[in-house]
């Protein structure tokens, strides 16, 4: 995960995010969105990873035979990227201005990048543009329903008798919002609906083929006992568009 540089100093959170999520570490990635997105993914090919952070989802890509480009904004990510190797072609860019050519890539990720990203219309233009027509394009997401800003697990010992629910924030309405993840790592997210994602890559040709709605994984659960009561709640959201084979309405080259 890594946003536009515009929205955080992502260089800043670059040890953060290798010490907490990388290296096997983190089960949310190892038993679930590693799999997911291996499963997803065409046969082969040209993918693009999108704030590919240091580079797990290009590596697991790389050695199942793609022939992966990965692309961040932090300096530190790209650093740290191209030490671990795995035969990663790496570029230091933002998800709005992709330094790429026109339709070259037959699969695009973006993992957990774009709820961090201020000019959605344009990164998911910036998308169709580098995909080839019927390219697919995942994009995975902090669930934009059920982890709103405001959402969590109620334990209400004041009702007669006591309820245990999962409440939802203000859903329609966009807000963003400054999170502390960690003491000190302060990470500024963007809430859309998820009508805002679905009709945005329509409108650039991106059309929907299927959703999908993990609930939280074993080794997760396990890490964060608290959440066990709510493990019919899903975290995570995985989207895969396929690029039109005629472009639509909003898209073309530069």
């Amino acid at each position: 995960m890594s946003g536009d540089p515009s929205d955080d100093d992502w260089d800043d959170h670059a040890a953060w995010w290798q010490r907490e999520f990388t290296d096997g570490v983190d089960p949310e990635y190892t038993e679930q969105i590693l799999p997911l997105i291996r499963d997803h993914l065409p046969a082969a090919g040209r993918l693009l990873d999108i704030g590919a952070g240091e580079g797990q989802v290009a590596r697991q890509a790389a050695g199942d035979g793609f022939e992966v480009v990965a692309l961040d904004p932090a300096t530190a990510q790209v650093a740290e990227g191209v030490r671990r190797g795995g035969g990663v072609r790496w570029l230091q860019g933002s998800a709005t201005h992709l330094p790429v050519p026109d339709g070259v890539f037959d699969a695009a990720v973006a993992c957990l990048v774009f709820e961090h990203i201020d000019e959605l219309e344009v990164a998911l233009g910036e998308v169709a543009r580098a995909l080839r027509p019927g390219g697919v394009f995942l994009l995975l997401l902090n669930h934009p329903l059920l982890q709103t800003p405001g959402s969590g697990w109620i334990d209400d010992q004041v009702l007669d008798p006591p309820e245990q629910y999962w409440r939802v924030g203000p859903y329609l309405l966009d807000a963003v919002t400054m999170e502390e993840v960690e003491r000190g790592v302060f990470v500024r997210f963007y809430h859309r609906p998820l009508h805002r994602y679905v009709n945005t890559a329509a409108d650039h040709g991106l059309v929907l083929r299927r959703l999908e709605e993990p609930p939280p994984p074993p080794g997760f659960i396990d890490r964060a006992s608290e959440y066990r009561d709510a493990e019919t709640i899903p975290r995570l959201m995985m989207l895969r568009f396929e690029r039109e084979t005629t472009p639509g309405p909003e898209t073309g080259g530069r």
